[in-house]
């Protein structure tokens, strides 16, 4: 890919203002130290990026397809944590979200909304003494870059890791309780491995796990309650998640389920009537079932959500505990219930609390919203954990320190974070290093693991068998093995 624009790159020095900064007993989120701004206009082009200029203005634009993007260098004085804000401006008004490259690794994404230029915070990302490429890369594109602005970050808060072992399902099972205070009591001192199996757990991805690290499981096995929406059932699909939940649960592990919700049979298109979880292959507007203008999609979701309860129920009454992640990456789009905005949203995501805890008295699900963004927080009262779901790219293993972080803004009160789907597995010593040690991390099936469908054999596009190794031999990892008794140990 060609150079276009000025080719030099700009070198900067942040100056020892990084050991003032971590010694400073400042607040998190109170004012810091002047950043160091580099210009856009002043680095490297690549692809379509060129410099426009507009009034007083300049910026770097065209971004459009990938591997168009701004390279900038930065000197480093002192190793340590920085916040990386970037200046820019939605090309035509949307939203978009793009991703920032430090020497090549993608570390966070810079989201922007709104044709003004304004200012996306990319917090707590490690940079080492020396030179540092910083590139702006293109995912979503159609961005107009200004800036980059960098400084040192501010010391995390002291009570990070100090939630409280309170669920919020009114008089929760036992197993539920000690399972989520042993996980309060692990947080931040040890992650908990986890892989996502369809097979349960002598499936492909387990086995592939299995193979790379000589034996180990991981502690967390990730379900999905889709082959039990009705649409789907009507068709012939017959759901085997609620049995291998169960089956790992008495081998010693945990178990955490999402549900791609299948729209109800009046909804789908047919031609992929399989897929009608996606907005794209289903009709369904929730905002009209929430204004109480399709009173039939109305009976059809309550519909859907009893079935779902059903299957719920008997893993209450096998004694399962359910990390519970329903209606997940919502703002998004993609998926229907997040279609509608984020009110439609979270009058779903209410409703089928109130639903599940009240009428069904389902007190075994720990409740793990994976919105992704603040305005989609359904609020503190029916949140126990925050999960967020990162596909960075291949072989990368850094702490995702930023998004991590991020995720404290969603809310003021202390609730644990988990790495609710990942494409590739964090390296250990890095989360550690960040002090951003998310609770758990849940990698994704298929190629994400497995080198191809018809075999059990570790895939290592996305983590090579070395990390797999590292992590699952780190003694600061839980894998199956490491997991109390959770059936009957002393409740908290």
């Amino acid at each position: 890919m060609g150079k276009q624009g000025r080719s030099r790159r700009l070198f900067h020095t942040i100056a020892a203002l990084a050991m003032c900064c971590f010694m400073m007993p400042v607040e998190f989120g109170s004012a810091q130290s002047s950043p160091v701004r580099l210009e856009a206009e002043t680095g490297t082009m690549y692809g379509h990026a060129k410099v426009v200029s507009s009034g007083d203005r300049t910026w770097v634009e065209g971004f459009q397809k990938a591997g168009d993007r701004v390279e900038l260098t930065v000197h480093i004085d002192q190793g340590g944590m920085y916040d990386i804000s970037v200046i820019l401006a939605s090309a035509d008004g949307g939203h978009k979200e793009n991703p920032m490259l430090v020497d090549g690794e993608r570390v966070a994404s810079s989201i922007v909304e709104g044709k003004d230029f304004q200012t996306s915070v990319l917090s707590y990302i490690y940079l080492t003494e020396g030179d540092h490429i910083l590139a702006l890369d293109t995912s979503w594109g159609w961005i107009r870059v200004d800036a980059l602005e960098i400084q040192p970050s501010l010391p995390m808060p002291a009570d990070l890791y100090d939630v409280s072992p309170v669920l919020v399902t009114p008089d929760p099972s036992p197993e539920a309780q000690r399972m989520f205070a042993w996980m309060c009591d692990i947080y931040g001192k040890k992650i908990i491995t986890g892989q996502n199996c369809d097979g349960g757990m002598f499936g492909m991805e387990n086995q592939a796990v299995w193979r790379a690290t000589d034996g180990a499981y991981p502690a967390l096995l990730g379900l999905d309650m889709m082959d039990y929406s009705p649409s789907r059932v009507e068709r012939g699909s017959q759901g085997k998640s609620v049995d291998h939940a169960i089956q790992y649960w008495e081998k010693g592990g945990i178990v955490t389920f999402c549900w791609h919700w299948n729209a109800p049979s009046p909804y789908l298109k047919e031609e992929r009537w399989y897929s009608g979880f996606y907005t794209e292959y289903s009709t369904i507007n929730l905002k009209k079932i929430m204004d109480g203008e399709d009173p039939q999609g109305y009976e059809l979701l309550m519909k859907d959500l009893d079935a779902i309860a059903v299957q719920l129920g008997r893993l209450r009454d096998a004694g399962v505990p359910v990390l519970w992640r329903p209606l997940h990456e919502a703002s998004g789009g993609w998926f229907w219930w997040g279609a509608s905005g984020p009110e439609a949203y979270k009058w779903l995501w209410n409703l089928m609390f109130e639903k599940f805890t009240g009428e069904y008295h389902l007190n075994n699900l720990i409740w793990v919203w994976n919105g992704q963004h603040a305005d989609w927080y359904p609020g503190d009262e029916t949140v126990d954990i925050i999960g967020e779901d990162i596909y960075p790219g291949e072989r990368v293993y850094n702490s995702q320190s930023s998004k991590f972080m991020d995720c404290l803004k969603y809310t003021s009160a202390r609730k644990m974070i988990m790495l609710s789907e990942n494409g590739c597995v964090p390296d250990p010593e890095l989360m550690f290093r960040d002090g951003t040690v998310w609770s758990s991390y849940c990698t994704w099936g298929g190629d994400f693991i497995l080198k191809s469908s018809k075999f059990n054999k570790p895939s290592e596009k996305y983590t090579e068998v070395w990390l797999l190794k590292k992590m699952y031999a780190d003694e600061r990892s839980v894998t199956r093995d490491d997991i109390p008794d959770l059936k009957s140990g002393p409740q908290e």
